[in-house]
């Protein structure tokens, strides 16, 4: 019976595999089964003979032993020629190596380290919140009126009437406050965006890192010595530095903090704008009427906020005189750091 054959050449064919040693022998198996003329091709013939009841039964059995033989041996072939191939590859062990080569750090990651790490060993967390954010969030809560410049549309760009791309992290000192009790320690690293035209000192996305301390009896000289400490850890202890004072809507009083120039020391340049000096960050004590706003009761609690920028403070580091380099993806600078 042919059911029977069937069964029979499933079993010579597996007997015939194992005692295949290379891929002459491998082909001399093919041709017995696959060939034209081979044992799998007469078994479709005597497949015509059979009654119309057993064809369909009996062709599948067929088409599954053809199916197996062929897989098989595309699969011992492969594994010859692999072999083969092996064989041909010539190593010499006296070479050298070759170093791979790995990628490293952005430069603007390698400084946001640094200064997260630096804060960290000040007792600082690190808190994240969304790029897209409420006009709530973004400006009201943080004390901005309603005719401040920085709502108009050529500072900021908006998404509908309600939500902005954020254009400082300050908003998550915010929802920071909302949901912790003081006492609050943290800074707060992201990407923001301002509606400004691309230029050598200025890009439409940058890197912001805003810190906040919120507890009984925080003063300004806290937040001074806080920020020195900072700045000599991350620009070295010989630095000079001034605290000048300023304005912002969410700090009272507001100061920014000004470093020597790194590439006059001092002496006036173009950089500096002939002043021998640098801001490198805003700060301030946090306003009472962003307390409101969180609910942290202002007759007990003081704070201070700071923020600055992540590519300024790399460019101010590292020398680097255009904001632009550091999206451009070009190897030559980034192989630098």
């Amino acid at each position: 019976m042919l059911e029977e054959k069937i069964k029979q050449i499933t079993d010579d064919f597996n007997s015939d595999i194992k005692s295949v040693e290379d891929i002459q022998k491998l082909e001399e198996i093919r041709i017995k089964y696959l060939g034209r003329n081979g044992v799998v091709s007469s078994l479709f013939d005597e497949l015509k003979k059979a009654s119309n009841e057993e064809k369909p039964a009996l062709g599948k059995s067929l088409n599954l032993l053809r199916n197996k033989i062929t897989e098989d041996f595309n699969s011992i072939k492969t594994r010859f020629e692999s072999l083969d191939d092996l064989k041909e590859i010539k190593i010499d062990l006296t070479l050298p190596g070759t170093r791979r080569q790995i990628g490293s750090k952005h430069i603007l990651t390698q400084t946001l380290d640094e200064i997260k790490t630096i804060f960290q060993s000040m007792g600082f967390s690190v808190y994240e919140g969304p790029e897209l954010e409420s006009d709530y969030y973004n400006f009201e809560a943080l004390n901005f009126a309603p005719d401040h410049p920085a709502r108009d549309m050529q500072d900021t760009f908006f998404i509908n009437k309600d939500f902005v791309l954020r254009t400082h992290t300050s908003p998550v000192q915010i929802r920071l406050m909302e949901s912790h009790k003081p006492p609050v320690r943290a800074i707060m690293p992201g990407r923001v965006y301002r509606n400004e035209a691309v230029s050598a000192r200025s890009y439409c996305m940058f890197h912001q890192v805003e810190g906040l301390y919120v507890d009984t009896d925080v003063t300004f000289a806290e937040l001074k010595g806080t920020l020195v400490s900072f700045a000599k850890q991350f620009y070295g202890d010989d630095l000079k530095y001034r605290f000048r004072t300023s304005f912002f809507p969410f700090t009272e009083p507001s100061a920014e903090m000004d470093i020597t120039c790194f590439l006059c020391h001092g002496g006036g340049c173009k950089v500096c704008k002939q002043t021998g000096w640098l801001e490198i960050l805003g700060c301030g004590m946090v306003d009472p009427n962003v307390f409101k706003y969180v609910g942290y009761d202002s007759e007990k609690y003081t704070g201070y906020a700071f923020g600055m920028g992540i590519e300024r403070t790399a460019m101010l580091k590292y020398g680097i005189d255009d904001i632009r380099v550091f999206f451009e993806n070009d190897l030559r600078f980034l192989k630098q750091f």
